[in-house]
């Protein structure tokens, strides 16, 4: 009998830092403000990280939490938290007082590291963390130490350089927790495993071209879906992070120029920041940017006015539970010479599943077989797979929920293009059903950004006594322009039937989240108040 350790390893991404500090050691890793790590630094970092971890007798099981931009000492934790078993749980640096001292609980975190920006925010519910033995202050901004326990750097030193013996059996077990934005009540945690991780980490590889000469910009916060796994992906093949605690378009543009940056993530509401900036101060990019976006569908106008700059869109699909990316808009050759409107057209699709997913369908939401490839027939879309999730953190009911039929539901609704492409026409809740007819909030908002004088939208449905539900967009305008309802309604009314145009609209800012997705369940509940839609029911009938 052969021993299986001769042709079987457990998936880890741990071991992607192993691998790139013996390769790699003297070329820089992490790059902050005034600081480089080599390769052979940074691990040294995170094996300090982990053996002083281990001295304060976390391991196997336990759950350490970080509240932290994106500076050097979260990346580390991605790979110090999991080598010696233990879960990481990044926490959305936006939440409230409340929101965070439910995650901590609910998380059963035994160590918090709290960046000292951010510690008012935790001082309130110090009294209340039931399972948190030790607090650690990240001193970045200032050398305060806000609360009762060691600075980041100095409980470093307890630790040592040497390499920790990676503490992993099962590929399965929990690497991160992740919990989602909680639209709806408080957050749900998300279980990732090692084998996920390390695949999906590869699958970005594959798909994004990163390589050892890649230099990869930090506008993706880490504590989103562990930074779509970028965090293991640029270490795998021995790139460099460019950290960045804000995301500043100014400051963008000049790492990316100083630092010769080639790839960054982010948000469509990102791109639409960098953008205006471009645009009013004539900056054109002197090599090519590679840009991975996804958290909303972006319009084709966005991706127009980025790639005008210099930079290549790449968009992506997927959620919290499925690692981040689950689909990508692969391009094809015979793209190349279409129009600059029709590229952008297919760059704005959600496309195909990633290399290492697979598995992703569109289906009727009531008979659960797959929609035809039309372009126009509406389903939910459906993923299982190596990066789905292994469910929801002491929630057996919602995992069931979610895994109802073998696969993941995504809540998001789709159609199919006769080549296979999936384009996301909306979420279920944010379908607008009017007069019996289905209106997908996405096209509206995909028109009303071709106005000119019009740089951010959110289209939703409102009540109607006759119609039952009608368009409400809301805008915000470019600065020095100010359109009127008038103008948005008629624009629309000329590029779409005119029952899909917006009714009324309204002008401000819109709610985001940290990761700059805007809020529409917040617009919602403004609208709706504690109405049931009964949405999902509507659109099996």
């Amino acid at each position: 009998m052969v021993d299986h350790k001769v042709y079987y390893d457990v998936f880890t991404p741990v071991n992607f830092i192993v691998r790139s500090a013996a390769v790699y050691g003297d070329k820089d890793a992490v790059v902050y403000k005034d600081r480089r790590y080599s390769y052979q630094e940074f691990f040294g970092r995170i094996n300090c990280l982990a053996s002083a971890l281990l001295k304060i007798g976390i391991g196997k099981g336990d759950k350490v939490a970080f509240i932290c931009p994106n500076t050097p000492p979260i990346l580390e934790a991605h790979f110090a938290v999991p080598m010696i078993g233990s879960a990481l749980v990044s926490i959305n640096i936006r939440l409230s007082s409340q929101e965070i001292l439910h995650i901590i609980n609910h998380s059963d975190a035994k160590v918090l590291f709290v960046d000292n920006e951010f510690s008012e925010v935790v001082k309130p519910i110090l009294n209340e963390l039931t399972a948190v033995k030790t607090l650690i202050n990240i001193c970045d901004l200032s050398d305060e130490k806000p609360l009762n326990g060691m600075e980041y750097e100095e409980f470093l030193n307890t630790g040592s350089d040497n390499p920790v013996e990676i503490s992993i059996e099962d590929e399965y077990e929990v690497a991160s927790i992740n919990y989602t934005s909680g639209t709806t009540g408080f957050p749900k945690g998300v279980m990732y495993h090692h084998r996920g991780a390390y695949l999906n980490a590869l699958g970005e590889v594959m798909e994004t071209g990163l390589n050892f000469r890649s230099v990869y910009l930090w506008t993706l916060p880490m504590f989103h879906c562990n930074g779509w796994c970028f965090p293991w992906a640029v270490t795998a093949v021995g790139g460099t992070h460019v950290c960045l605690r804000r995301v500043v378009a100014e400051e963008i543009f000049r790492l990316v120029e100083t630092e010769n940056v080639s790839h960054l993530c982010a948000a469509p509401t990102v791109l639409i920041g960098m953008s205006t900036y471009a645009e009013k101060n004539h900056v054109r990019l002197t090599s090519t940017l590679e840009v991975i976006t996804a958290g909303a569908p972006p319009s084709p106008t966005i991706i127009q006015n980025m790639e005008a700059i210099g930079t290549n869109i790449t968009h992506v699909y997927g959620l919290t539970e499925v690692y981040g990316p689950h689909s990508i808009c692969a391009w094809q050759p015979k793209w190349d010479k279409l129009p600059v409107e029709e590229k952008a057209m297919k760059k704005s699709r959600q496309g195909v599943p990633h290399t290492i997913a697979m598995y992703m369908e569109v289906v009727d939401p009531k008979s659960m077989t797959p929609v035809p490839r039309d372009g126009k027939t509406m389903g939910e879309i459906l993923m299982r797979g190596n990066n789905v999730m292994l469910g929801y953190y002491k929630d057996p009911d919602a995992t069931a929920k979610a895994f109802e039929g073998g696969w993941f539901h995504s809540g998001d609704l789709a159609v199919v293009h006769p080549d296979g492409y999936v384009q996301i026409m909306d979420r279920q809740k944010d379908i607008i059903i009017s007069g019996g007819e289905n209106i997908s909030s996405v096209e509206v908002e995909n028109i009303i950004y071709r106005h000119p004088e019009v740089q951010e939208v959110a289209v939703i449905p409102t009540l109607d006594p006759k119609w039952g539900e009608v368009v409400k967009a809301f805008v915000v305008p470019k600065d020095g322009c100010r359109p009127s309802s008038e103008d948005i309604i008629n624009f629309c009314r000329d590029n779409l039937a005119h029952f899909k145009a917006p009714k009324t609209i309204e002008f401000g800012e819109l709610p985001k989240t940290a990761t700059g997705k805007i809020q529409k369940a917040k617009l919602r509940d403004k609208e709706w108040k504690e109405t049931d839609r009964g949405i999902t029911e509507s659109l099996k009938k």
